[in-house]
């Protein structure tokens, strides 16, 4: 079975971190790029981070640029996304998804998506 499950969200103050991770199984990981979105309440999907399958290159929105860091460590299947210096606009369900290249108008690719991290920052 196919499956991204992303995991490490939590309740945090600004300016503070964390780091989801996004765990793959059912298929060639080393293969796909990842993306990472977020989806805060009353607002649409919004494209955070992605990274091509050899980890050659990678995005960022600009509203996580600087802040935020995406690697891979292919050997155990698994996405990172450090977010550092968190602000209460962050606050979102964090998804991770294989992804249809990597750049401004990264979208997943219909292969795999994940259930989601919530992520909440407070004031």
């Amino acid at each position: 079975e196919v499956q991204l499950q992303a995991s490490g969200g939590g309740l945090v103050q600004a300016g503070g971190s964390l780091r989801p991770s996004c765990a793959a199984s059912g298929f060639t990981f080393d293969e796909y790029a990842i993306g990472w979105f977020r989806q805060a309440p009353g607002k649409e999907r919004e494209g955070v981070s992605c990274i091509l399958s050899n980890s050659g290159y990678t995005y960022y929105a600009d509203s996580v640029k600087g802040r935020f860091t995406i690697s891979r460590y292919n050997a155990k299947n698994t996405v990172y996304l450090q977010m550092n210096s968190l602000k209460p606009e962050d606050t979102a369900v964090y998804y991770c998804a294989t992804v249809r290249g990597c750049s401004s108008d990264f979208e997943g690719d219909g292969h795999a998506w994940g259930q989601g991290t919530l992520v909440t920052v407070s004031s």
